[in-house]
């Protein structure tokens, strides 16, 4: 059955669909309306583009059974429209394609983002700030929502650990290649020779998982409290208000100390620990041959880089892709639009074929 065939069906799906998301029972629920509104946007888009591939597909009939017995100015201008016809099937054709790929689990979820100054010292702490600020400008542009949960400044007023979470729109669709090792070449502040070195950052994306999707037995956490510590390791706090939390079935520790509240702490810490333990469910679910954690984080070496940034050439170089950008300076500033459509139109080819072998 082709694919204009199903599109009876689709339709009759996308307003029983349409039926279901009005009826006030089912806004109680929020996990199914939640589903139902996800599946009833995608059917939209698929809908639609049938619909015009429909159309395309008669207009090109059209045209060609009246160019047989055209001659002149009408043959020229019923060329013209075959041409559009074909050009607009075939356009259509490659979106539906892409529109029927599988989905990724997670599109809909909001992330948590977690970069760490690797290897390098102070300078690997500054470049995780310059990271950071790339991440929130990014976010800016996209009208997302940005907090940070934590962050350890370190002595030059980099980040040796920083948490954030990002809520809006296709975020995780736009933010899961972000994971990996970043590595940045340039003069260090404290270079007194002006020579160039290469340090590193961590970037890991979490998908954010909710209470239901993760259910944590207290049994089977040990929370633990003590005071918050500024740069050089001095008490910022005179209360026990940071909070670490161990999940002792599997040894995944989160810690968190931004919040003056020891309560605020405790609950961030446990929306981190979900998110974890979901991403690391997901993996094992969907191979461990996969590694896709391991190949976020690796262990922070500069042979495990996924992208470089280097100051002197202003150039930005994405080792996955082969993608190499010269406007390092814009990049930084949170325009990271060219990068992160390259690799989603990377990902979607590399499914395409998959599909097709």
């Amino acid at each position: 059955m082709s694919m204009l065939e199903r599109l009876p069906d689709l339709q009759r799906e996308f307003t029983e669909i349409e039926g279901s998301l009005a009826d006030p029972s089912m806004i109680a629920d929020q996990k199914r309306y939640a589903e139902l509104n996800r599946r009833y946007r995608d059917l939209g888009e698929l809908v639609s583009r049938l619909r015009d591939l429909g159309q395309a597909t008669e207009d090109l009939a059209a045209a060609r059974e009246m160019f047989t017995d055209s001659d002149g100015a009408d043959r020229e201008m019923l060329r013209a429209e075959i041409d559009t016809a074909e050009a607009a099937i075939e356009r259509l054709d490659e979106e539906i394609k892409v529109l029927l790929l599988p989905k990724d689990p997670n599109d809909a979820r909001n992330v948590i983002v977690e970069i760490r100054g690797a290897e390098g010292g102070e300078e690997a702490n500054l470049f995780a700030r310059d990271l950071f600020e790339m991440y929130r400008g990014f976010a800016t542009k996209q009208a997302w929502k940005f907090e940070i949960m934590d962050a350890q400044v370190s002595d030059l007023g980099g980040y040796s650990d920083v948490t954030f979470r990002l809520a809006g729109d296709g975020v995780w669709s736009k933010m899961k290649h972000e994971g990996g090792v970043h590595r940045v070449q340039r003069v260090p502040v404290t270079e007194s020779q002006g020579r160039v070195h290469t340090s590193s950052a961590t970037v890991t994306v979490l998908p954010e998982a909710d209470e239901v999707d993760v259910v944590l037995d207290p049994n089977e956490l040990r929370i633990d409290v003590y005071r918050s510590s500024g740069p050089g390791g001095q008490s910022v706090n005179t209360t026990d208000s940071a909070v670490r939390i161990t999940h002792l079935p599997t040894g995944v520790v989160v810690a968190m100390q931004d919040e003056k509240s020891q309560i605020q702490n405790r609950e961030k810490a446990m929306r981190v620990l979900r998110s974890r333990l979901l991403q690391a469910e997901q993996e094992k679910q969907a191979a461990e041959a996969s590694g896709a954690r391991k190949a976020q984080t690796g262990g922070g070496g500069r042979s495990e880089k996924v992208r470089t940034y280097n100051f002197k050439e202003n150039r930005l170089t994405d080792h996955r892709i082969g993608l190499t950008l010269y406007k390092l300076d814009k990049v930084l500033g949170g325009e990271l639009d060219d990068v992160v459509d390259a690799l989603v139109a990377d990902e979607r080819a590399t499914q395409l074929r998959e599909r097709d072998v």
